[in-house]
C-alpha cells in the first residue's frame, strides 16, 4: 500500500497519493471517496472549478464515521478559481470554499492558474492580481485556516516573481508531470527553493486512450514488473519524490492505484526518464504564455 507521506517545507505531512476529483461529479463523488478511503487513501484533491465541494462534504460526512475517521485524518486540498484572483475576490472565494466543504480549515490551498479569467494572457494585471491573491493566502496561512499554501501551473518565471515578492514561499507547485513531460528544469528549480512538486495528469489524459497509457515502452515495463500501466506511471512519480493524484470512478482502479509497494528498477526508470526524447507530449493547458 502507498502509505508514505511527504513532509512539506513547513513541516506538515501530506499523503504521497491523494484521490484526484477532476471531472468527478454527482453520485460518482461518493463512489470515489468511499472506495478511496476504504482502500487507505487519506487525501482528497479538489478545486473550485471542479464544482464538487458539496458532494465531497456530503460524502465525507457519511463515510468518515463508518471508518472511524475524523476530519483531521483527511488531507484536503482545494484551489482558487482563475475568476477569483485579487484581494477581495480571493478572500470571498476562500470563505466560500470553507463553507462548501463544511470545514474550518484546509490542509492545502493553491492558486490554480497564474492567469486571470477573461484577461489577456499578456496583460500586466495577471501578475498584479495573482500577487494580491498570494498575499491573501499568506494571511489565511498565518491565521491557521490554510495549513499550507501553494500554486498550480506556475512556471519558473512565475515562481521567481512570487519568491521575490512574498513572505511565505509556496509549499507546493502542482503541475503536469509524467514521462512524456518531465519538466526537469522546473522540478530542479522547485527543489532548490524548498517547493514540493505535486504531479497531475500522471497517466496523460483520457485514461486508456492517452498516448502515454498506450506507449509500448510503458506497457513493456508494466508487463515485465507484473503491474498495471497506471501503477507504473504513478510509481515513476513517487520515485522522483512527487506526490500523485490518481483519479478514477472505478472502485477496483482506485484500489489498484493505491497499491504501489514495489520499486521500478534503475534500468526501467532510465527508460521512462528518457521517453520524452522520442515521445514528448503535453496533455493539459499551457501556462507558459501567461505573463
Amino acid at each position: 500500500m502507498a502509505k508514505e507521506s511527504i513532509v512539506l517545507s513547513n513541516g506538515l505531512k501530506m499523503p504521497s497519493v491523494m484521490l484526484g476529483t477532476f471531472r468527478t461529479r454527482g453520485p460518482d463523488v461518493d463512489i470515489a471517496i468511499s472506495s478511496a478511503l476504504t482502500a487507505g487513501y487519506r487525501g482528497i484533491d479538489t478545486a473550485a472549478v471542479y464544482r464538487n465541494h458539496k458532494e465531497i462534504a456530503d460524502s465525507l460526512e457519511d463515510v468518515l464515521p463508518k471508518l472511524n475517521l475524523k476530519r483531521q485524518d483527511i488531507f484536503i486540498t482545494s484551489k482558487l478559481s482563475p475568476s477569483d484572483q485579487g484581494t477581495e475576490a480571493c478572500t470571498k472565494a476562500i470563505e466560500k470554499v470553507l463553507k462548501e466543504l463544511r470545514t474550518d480549515y484546509l490542509d492545502l490551498f493553491l492558486i490554480h492558474w497564474p492567469g486571470v479569467r477573461k484577461l489577456q494572457v499578456t496583460h500586466q494585471d495577471n501578475r498584479i492580481l495573482r500577487m494580491q491573491s498570494w498575499q491573501v493566502l499568506e494571511e489565511y496561512h498565518k491565521s491557521g485556516v490554510l495549513k499550507s499554501i501553494g500554486v498550480s501551473n506556475y512556471t519558473i518565471p512565475h515562481l521567481q516573481h512570487l519568491i521575490q515578492n512574498c513572505q511565505v514561499v509556496p509549499h507546493v507547485n502542482q503541475v503536469e508531470l509524467h514521462p512524456h513531460y518531465p519538466q526537469k528544469d522546473l522540478v530542479e528549480f522547485c527543489s532548490s527553493n524548498g517547493i514540493h512538486c505535486q504531479a497531475y495528469s500522471s497517466l496523460g489524459q483520457d485514461g486508456p486512450s492517452s498516448q502515454l497509457f498506450q506507449s509500448s515502452t510503458v506497457n513493456s515495463i508494466a508487463q515485465k514488473l507484473d503491474k498495471s500501466v497506471p501503477q507504473v506511471l504513478l510509481k515513476w512519480g513517487l520515485q522522483h519524490g512527487f506526490s500523485v493524484l490518481p483519479k478514477s470512478k472505478n472502485p477496483d482502479h482506485i484500489k489498484s492505484n493505491f497499491q504501489l509497494d514495489f520499486t521500478i528498477p534503475d534500468t526501467e526508470m532510465d527508460e521512462l526518464d528518457t521517453l520524452h526524447k522520442t515521445e514528448a507530449k503535453k496533455y493539459a493547458w499551457d501556462p507558459q504564455l501567461v505573463l
